[in-house]
């Protein structure tokens, strides 16, 4: 039975991979001094679509009912629920949270309709709150050996330039500027011609001294400044604006030639008033191209009549902590089992290995490999 479109299972090695980058990922996470959250996977309508309602991602959200017919709909991020928890926090309230969001959008190879966001906020940031969830990030990324770009811009120097140029729908002139990186110029021009802010596309595409002479690029210094403490590279992108609109200051996006898609994204903005930053690692890209060994050195126990003994074994052993597991009765279809998931380590426990004691030298062969 085919899964939805833009649903997908995950198993085997794909699996494996995946539940190695997320634990990489939250080990780091703890590093830097974040809590864990959870929250629900449905929320008011209402809730969910806030005051963003021009997002695109908000015309994307699943709706549905319950038996009551309230207005509900599946979680599209995270970000909008820190207004519910972080409420009466002590700050900077650091969270990290991973799990499942929905968005009823096309499909391709690299978008499900159900994908996994790893996320990290402060509540209550600085430049050097942001500067360290870069850190974060870049550490995260070299211990998956991903070769990437971090990309920044900030909101407020995009509006002082559009403002600088007569601009009155931003809102608008900026969502077609972002466009960069996925049209060409000349649709990106045709687009901005609707608003008669095609003039202003030159401005950013120029280089980054230009933008100097802005009282909003001092922002821009200030976050590499802070970065360079923790010898992060960042790379200004002047028509970076990232797709939701309550960004308020600095942008983030981080880049993958292995990839076209962004595998990254986040930035700053308010949670109930307050200045806050986060980002949003994407599960199901990076796990695609993160270099980790998911290669699981299992054990299989075949017992021939000898189950008392072999649950014994395999009790030993998983205190010791070798992976194990243990099969009964016909030896073939063992072994067939063993090759097919493939379990290459197997014991076979009948009387005569009993009588021999070989199971001592099993145990202290794989006590002696997993010390390794």
């Amino acid at each position: 039975m085919e899964s939805v479109k833009g649903f997908k299972d995950f198993t085997g090695a794909e699996a494996l991979k995946r539940q190695e980058v997320r634990e990489i990922i939250i080990k780091n996470f703890r590093l830097f001094g974040f809590e864990p959250a959870e929250t629900p996977l449905i929320e008011f309508e209402e809730f969910v679509k806030g005051e963003n309602l021009g997002d695109e991602a908000i015309s994307d959200i699943f709706k549905l009912k319950d038996k009551g017919q309230r207005e509900l709909a599946l979680r599209y991020e995270f970000t909008f629920q820190l207004k519910r928890i972080a409420s009466n926090k002590k700050l900077p309230y650091k969270r990290y949270q991973i799990g499942e969001v929905f968005r009823d959008e096309p499909v391709s190879a690299n978008r499900l309709r159900q994908f996994t966001q790893a996320d990290v906020d402060v509540v209550g940031s600085s430049v050097k709150d942001e500067a360290e969830i870069l850190a974060l990030t870049a550490k995260i990324l070299n211990e998956l050996e991903i070769k990437f770009v971090i990309n920044v811009n900030n909101r407020k120097l995009m509006n002082e330039i559009l403002d600088s140029e007569g601009i009155k729908q931003k809102k608008e002139v900026i969502k077609e500027i972002d466009k960069l990186d996925k049209l060409t110029e000349q649709e990106v021009r045709k687009n901005l011609k609707k608003y008669n802010a095609d003039k202003v596309l030159a401005i950013f595409k120029k280089p980054e001294k230009y933008f100097e002479k802005f009282e909003f690029y001092k922002e821009i210094k200030e976050l590499k400044k802070a970065c360079a403490l923790y010898n992060v590279k960042i790379n200004f992108q002047p028509s970076l604006a990232r797709g939701l609109s309550y960004y308020n200051g600095s942008v983030f996006e981080i880049k993958t030639a292995e990839m076209k898609e962004t595998i990254i994204g986040g930035g700053s903005y308010l949670v109930n008033e307050i200045q806050s930053t986060g980002i949003s690692f994407g599960i199901e890209r990076i796990s695609q191209i993160a270099k980790v060994d998911v290669k699981e050195e299992r054990v299989l126990i075949i017992s021939i009549g000898e189950d008392k003994k072999a649950v014994k074994l395999a009790e030993n052993m998983r205190e010791k902590g070798i992976p194990c597991m243990i099969m009964y009765g016909k030896i073939s279809k063992a072994l067939e089992f063993a090759n097919s998931y493939g379990i290459e380590n197997v014991i076979f426990l009948g009387s005569e290995e009993v009588k021999k004691k070989k199971i001592m030298h099993f145990l202290y062969f794989f006590m002696m490999f997993f010390r390794q």
